[in-house]
């Protein structure tokens, strides 16, 4: 009897389709000692899977801890920046149970790197959710096999799929994951706080409107760690104002603390100091980078001097750059006499210059470069040694490639280029008037400095209810504040008072 054939051409085998599998998670129970106690809890490392017209899209990995028993615990969801870095720096630098071990001031120490108990982490208050963008840490997109078949017809000079690569749909996977983490845990009903660090931040402040209004998930509190809040801030021109005196009391920090400071009153302290150093660039410095040549020359001359002084350059230089002093500039030759470069993130650290005898910077960032090490060896360590996730791929704790790809996908004309947060984070607050919001900046980070933060809490036009709502509050130290040890044991304090706080700041 002649067998019969599945439809199709003739003599073919029948097309297999291959079933979608989801990597596979690992879960485990863990302590540490905190204050010379036990402390019990749950760790949890696993995917969520996002989806895009019903079909599974892209992988996003979180780390979560929690504790048991405790009713109505908050949880928190804690993302890096970038864009393209993993939430490891919060995770293993502040937060997490675990985490890096640094000097008293950040100094990264001789390998082997090794965790060690953290006694300041946060989830003696919170459970915490760590969060890795698609490209970062191990979340990956889920490859299309119809979409990689178009590919190969195209040729093999078609570029790979960045669709979350960009601003909106960024935003967008992150609320997709939240909403459905709160329904995986039955979790809709405890209070929901956000933490992100630099462009973290500014997602943050994205998301208090996003998540709220267009997803249904009510936010208890937000905090912004070294916010990137306004693009416009952050590439400054010689035909703008604002970025040049948002740098200018860190400079004015950093010059004090490196002894450069030639504007410094006896017995006057570092914060004393930039205080001084901020109203000056408020007051008399502003106007005259307003006005250019409209300045008369004896004023122009005058605050350009003082300038100077205040920041530790010599004279003729800022005259010459007409008191737009850009970071770079000023981390190369503050102590270029010694053969030092400052840290752009940090810029009380310093390491020896590579290059003595160019005028550009061009060498290793003592707080950003260094410590990429320490942090990739911590989180190695707590997946796969201690929680048990068995995976091969890569932890990723920060990609060029995603950076380099980002997209400002939210733009619908040539002229709309006004990029920033702080009016989503202004919606949010009106939208819900208990939320909490803690803003708060390493008062030496001179990529995302503090003074921003200082003017823009001024310029959005709180009432008195939501005013006091809103923490700002600084820490010595740089970007990643946190891995000062006074810095982070003062930040964890001050958290856990803004978390038990009432929505009219009383303790509750």
């Amino acid at each position: 009897m002649e067998q019969k054939k599945e439809s199709g051409a003739p003599g073919s085998e029948p097309e297999k389709k291959t079933e979608y599998s989801p990597p596979k998670g690992a879960r485990a129970s863990l302590s540490i000692r905190i204050g010379g106690r036990e402390f019990p809890y749950q760790a949890e490392a696993d995917w969520i899977i996002l989806r895009k017209d019903e079909k599974p899209s892209a992988e996003m990995f979180y780390t979560r801890y929690s504790v048991d028993g405790v009713e109505d615990r908050p949880v928190t969801f804690v993302f890096n920046g970038g864009p393209g870095s993993s939430s490891v720096y919060l995770h293993f630098g502040a937060l997490g149970p675990r985490r890096a071990v640094f000097g008293p001031r950040g100094e990264p120490l001789p390998p082997p790197h090794k965790l060690a108990d953290n006694q300041e982490t946060w989830l003696r208050f919170t459970d915490l959710v760590f969060i890795d963008p698609i490209g970062t840490g191990l979340s990956r997109m889920i490859p299309d096999p119809e979409a990689k078949r178009d590919t190969e017809k195209k040729g093999p000079e078609e570029k790979k799929d960045v669709e979350y690569w960009g601003l909106k749909r960024d935003l967008e996977s992150i609320c997709e994951f939240i909403r459905k983490y709160l329904s995986r845990t039955k979790g809709w009903d405890r209070p929901v706080y956000l933490a992100g660090e630099s462009y973290g931040g500014f997602r943050v402040a994205k998301l208090v409107r996003l998540l709220q209004q267009d997803y249904g998930v009510a936010l208890a509190g937000a905090v912004l760690i070294s916010p990137a809040l306004e693009f416009a801030l952050l590439d400054p021109s010689d035909y703008d104002d604002l970025p040049w005196v948002d740098t200018f009391p860190t400079m004015a920090g950093a010059a004090h603390f490196h002894d450069r400071a030639r504007k410094r009153k006896q017995g006057e302290s570092r914060r004393e100091y930039a205080d001084r150093a901020a109203a000056f660039a408020v007051g008399e410095l502003l106007p005259v980078l307003a006005a250019g040549d409209l300045t008369g020359q004896a004023r122009r001359k005058r605050t350009l001097d003082a300038a100077a002084d205040f920041i530790g350059l010599p004279r003729e230089i800022v005259q010459a750059k007409g008191g737009r002093v850009s970071i770079e500039h000023f981390s190369k030759n503050l102590l270029r006499d010694r053969g030092l470069v400052l840290g752009l993130y940090d810029s009380s650290a310093t390491v020896k210059d590579p290059y003595p005898d160019r005028d550009d910077w061009s060498g290793p960032d003592p707080t950003l470069h260094v410590v990429e090490r320490v942090f990739a060896a911590g989180v190695n360590s707590q997946l796969r040694a201690a929680i048990g996730l068995e995976s091969d791929r890569d932890y990723s704790t920060s990609s060029d490639e995603v950076n380099e790809n980002w997209k400002i996908d939210t733009r619908k004309h040539a002229f709309d280029s006004q990029v920033g947060a702080t009016d989503d984070l202004r919606y949010g607050m009106s939208v819900n008037p208990h939320m909490k919001v803690y803003l708060t900046h390493g008062v030496f980070d001179l990529v995302t400095p503090y003074f921003t933060a200082e003017r823009i809490s001024r310029l959005m036009k709180l009432d008195v209810g939501r005013k006091r709502l809103l923490t700002v509050r600084h820490y010595d130290g740089g970007h990643m504040f946190y891995t000062w040890d006074e810095s982070r044991k003062a930040f964890s304090r001050d958290l856990e008072s803004f978390y038990a706080a009432n929505p009219e700041g009383r303790e509750g």
